[in-house]
């Protein structure tokens, strides 16, 4: 069986690989090496309600034209025979982020587990973008603190590494990365001071042009999307100047029902493209729906209550989503914005010499 041939991005629709299958590369990111790009991610295909399966671990894509995909396989593999692995099938395995070592050439990726209140990091080595992947650190707390979503950033001009992420239900935290790019140094930055979640940032998206660098974040509603802020700053550990929402045009207040993963600099060209998840394609409301039900749930928590249920707005269906890609467009100012587009091209998006 062979896929459809794109030539286009058809934000929303569902997005099959060269062989005819849903492409399973959720939360995740696109690496571009030699020419060609390598898109990984989580594999969500037997994350079905009820199945007690999280992932089915970590699959990656390649492409030469960022429309179609041919599926590598999944260079980090499930173990389902290990339950205390970081890869078993039912910890909540989240994330995945992968860079390349300016100097040894190593790829490095970190992911975050999540086993209720408590989440867990781990990092892995490889030679190959592709591995095979060993686990280098296991299961351990960055600063000993709980780390959620999060970016790894490489800095062009010195190749020090950075890893932005989520102090669980409270802040960002900006974080220098030992010289081998899998654990932290002990540096640290604070950013984002809002509390609790739905109010807490989460899944930091970094870029960088012309010598702003930007944040872009989601707030705390599990699946439910949510308003999208972006930040910018000089310096990667600040002081950063929130912007506001890129999607003003979206009256929903969901980001178009998305919640961006990750920033993709289109080499050669002052072109930048959201990632984005649509975790559940069918959930059409308002995103002020979940925004009051996650402040009701956490601030019953916060004054002391006992056994507070959380109510499902609707029934997740992971092996379902979707993918949202948009080109960003900037301001004279600095200013980005996000515009709804049915179909794009990357012809269709005006560039010149990236900054």
């Amino acid at each position: 069986m062979s896929g459809p041939r794109y030539t286009s991005f058809r934000p929303g629709e569902e997005w099959l690989d060269t062989s005819g299958r849903p492409i399973q590369a959720h939360g995740g990111s696109v690496l571009e090496l030699d020419g060609t790009f390598y898109w990984y991610g989580e594999n969500k295909e037997r994350t079905t309600p009820g199945s007690g399966i999280w992932h089915w671990g970590v699959r990656c894509y390649s492409s030469t034209d960022l429309y179609n995909w041919t599926d590598e396989g999944l260079i980090i593999p499930p173990e389902p025979d290990d339950a205390s692995s970081p890869l078993h099938p039912g910890r909540g395995m989240d994330r995945p982020h992968i860079v390349r070592h300016p100097r040894t050439g190593r790829f490095v990726c970190w992911i975050k587990v999540m086993e209720g209140s408590v989440q867990l990091t781990t990092t892995l080595e490889a030679e190959s973008i592709l591995g095979p992947y060993r686990k280098v650190r296991v299961d351990f707390r960055p600063l000993g603190m709980h780390a959620g979503d999060f970016d790894l950033v490489i800095d062009p001009d010195d190749g020090k590494g950075y890893y932005v992420f989520e102090r669980v239900h409270s802040e960002l935290i900006i974080a220098d990365l030992t010289d081998d790019l899998t654990d932290v140094t002990g540096y640290y930055s604070t950013h984002f001071h809002h509390g609790r979640p739905p109010f807490t940032r989460e899944a930091p998206a970094y870029f960088r042009r012309k010598g702003r660098r930007y944040l872009l974040t989601s707030g705390t509603t599990g699946y439910y999307p949510n308003a999208s802020e972006v930040a910018t700053a000089r310096s990667m550990h600040g002081p950063w100047t929130v912007l506001g929402d890129p999607h003003p045009d979206d009256a929903t207040r969901t980001s178009y029902r998305t919640q961006v993963s990750s920033v993709l600099r289109v080499p050669g060209r002052d072109l930048y493209i959201a990632l984005g998840d649509r975790w559940l394609p069918d959930y059409e409301a308002d995103g002020g729906e979940a925004y009051d039900l996650f402040d009701e749930y956490f601030a019953a928590l916060e004054d002391g209550a006992e056994d507070v249920g959380m109510r499902e707005l609707t029934v997740p269906d992971p092996s379902r989503a979707r993918y949202v890609w948009l080109p960003l467009r900037f301001g004279a100012d600095g200013a980005v914005r996000i515009d709804w587009r049915d179909e794009w091209r990357l012809d269709d998006v005006s560039s010149g010499a990236a900054g």
